[in-house]
């Protein structure tokens, strides 16, 4: 490993964080006294304000791989991967998620749903279907070695501590504090988390301001003087940004789908009031404008790193902004900065693993072993909470296994592995959502012959790289699989629908 941080730089971040775990730990302590039961855990049993839990909303949606992995594509490709990630795709991730909060929330509310598979479930009226989406969530495991790995590339370089080390560390700490806190403490660190995050944002934006002393034409000039594929509407040097469809159908398709995640659309659970939702949103979209814009900073990146090599050495795609910020910033604004991809990283992990775990254990290890838990309803709320300590212990290691890999043998970048999982997960969730809010009387086999349509077409469109016609996109763009895969599914329910008419009252 290169190191890259100063001594003094190095110095300053153990402080930082010690603080930062202390802080972390104080709210876990305080969440989990009010922890009673699996429902605790998933919903808390606070009454959050709209403000926090719309900041908690934001810092759970644009995670890691909004501040730390896609500024790198955006260093590699340009303004290409620019129109994909900042606007495109979060433009359409806007808009759905309006419409989809208060469908879901009405229901969700309705049936007392902790997880997205018992909304599954109790919306369709089939524990078998409730059950397939609790197994499919584990391809948010996906999801979650991304942002470990996101945030050890940002410690190991400000720590100069070697890639392993840090990443073991990491999970231990995280995945053993949300054995504990659950929701009650995730809305107040995600709260803390966002609002660090923001200033974060404006630090990285602004530093490249530099670049516009000859306005915009003067930063166009200077990125084509690198390399003038960076400032074309397309990039065929990625299998990511190669023409229309891969820049903007895909994206656009993939933001409407990408809210049907449960982190990010059963966040609204966490209110207590129906007034509340409007001011939630408005909150949470602000704040998430802002974070998506941050991937612009890779266009500063380039322009540090026009060889995108550091000492010689070159960078790989997930360290560009890592290597940019304890490069480029004096140490104290590099401090503050680093404590921002963190959180930003921290926020979204939290929300994951506390949505994986109570699935894991409401959804698939209690139906399976319901005869072994007791009939008193204090000793099985107990025994419940230890299960799900115990499946956060058992993800931990399997992120350990997974994250190590992705570390050594990345395909370009852990987000290709990360896309490939979460994609799959959501494609299939977003007919039976959209059905579930806003078509009555639906048949059952419509949404699950959707979704297993879509899981079936975005893992063979992926393995197999297959084109899309009248296009340079092939499957081996996750975006692509997963937006087929969604086009695809919502033809056949629509279809399906028509033909089989809805359920006889």
């Amino acid at each position: 490993m290169t190191n890259v941080a100063s001594n003094e730089m190095v110095f300053a971040s153990w402080v930082l964080i010690i603080i930062y775990m202390i802080v972390i730990l104080t709210f876990v302590v305080r969440g989990a006294l009010k922890i009673k039961n699996m429902k605790d855990y998933a919903v808390g049993s606070v009454n959050f304000s709209p403000f926090a839990v719309g900041l908690a909303l934001a810092a759970s949606m644009t995670s890691a791989a909004t501040f730390i992995i896609n500024p790198g594509f955006i260093a590699f490709y340009g303004f290409s991967a620019v129109i994909s990630y900042a606007f495109a795709m979060p433009l359409a991730a806007m808009v759905s998620l309006v419409i989809f909060t208060k469908g879901f929330r009405k229901h969700g509310t309705g049936v007392k749903a902790l997880t997205m598979a018992q909304w599954m479930g109790t919306r369709y009226n089939s524990k078998g279907y409730g059950f397939f989406f609790a197994i499919l969530s584990l391809l948010l495991m996906t999801f979650i070695v991304l942002i470990v790995v996101g945030i050890t590339k940002v410690l190991s370089k400000s720590l100069n501590v070697n890639e392993l080390t840090i990443m073991v560390s990491l999970v231990i700490f995280i995945f053993g504090y949300m054995m504990f806190g659950g929701a009650n403490s995730m809305v107040y660190t995600n709260t803390i988390q966002a609002l660090i995050m923001l200033v974060v944002a404006f630090i990285l934006l602004g530093s490249g301001y530099e670049h516009f002393s000859n306005g915009v034409h003067g930063l166009v000039e200077k990125l084509n003087q690198i390399d003038p594929k960076l400032t074309s509407f397309t990039n065929d040097s990625s299998f990511l940004f190669r023409d229309f469809f891969e820049i903007i159908i895909a994206q656009m398709v993939i933001g409407i789908a990408i809210v049907c995640q449960p982190h990010i659309i059963t966040k609204s659970l966490l209110l207590k009031f129906d007034k509340d939702v409007n001011k939630y949103l408005t909150f949470g979209i602000i704040t998430q404008t802002i974070f998506f814009l941050v991937v612009i900073t890779g266009l500063w990146v380039r322009l540090a790193f026009p060889d995108l090599t550091v000492n010689g050495v070159n960078l790989k795609l997930d360290g560009v902004i890592s290597a940019y910020v304890v490069k480029e910033f004096p140490v104290y604004v590099g401090l503050l900065v680093v404590l921002g991809l963190i959180s930003a990283g921290i926020s979204t992990l939290e929300g994951l693993v506390q949505s994986l775990s109570t699935t894991i254990t409401s959804d698939i290890i209690v139906p399976l072993a319901k005869n072994k838990f007791s009939n008193d309803e204090v000793k099985k709320s107990k025994s419940i909470i230890l299960v799900n300590r115990i499946v956060i212990m058992l993800l931990a290691a399997v992120t350990i296994y997974i994250s190590y890999d992705q570390l050594v043998n990345p395909k370009l970048s852990v987000a290709i592995f990360a896309q490939n999982g979460v994609y799959a997960y959501f494609s299939a969730a977003f007919i039976p959502i959209l059905l579930g809010m806003f078509a009555k009387n639906v048949k059952k086999i419509v949404p699950i012959t959707a979704s297993i349509v879509a899981v079936a077409v975005h893992f063979t469109m992926y393995y197999g790289k297959l084109a899309v016609p009248f296009s340079f996109a092939t499957g081996e763009n996750p975006g692509v699989a997963a937006a087929v895969a969604i086009i695809t599914s919502t033809l056949i329910a629509f279809i399906m629908h028509k033909i089989l008419g809805g359920v006889k009252e």
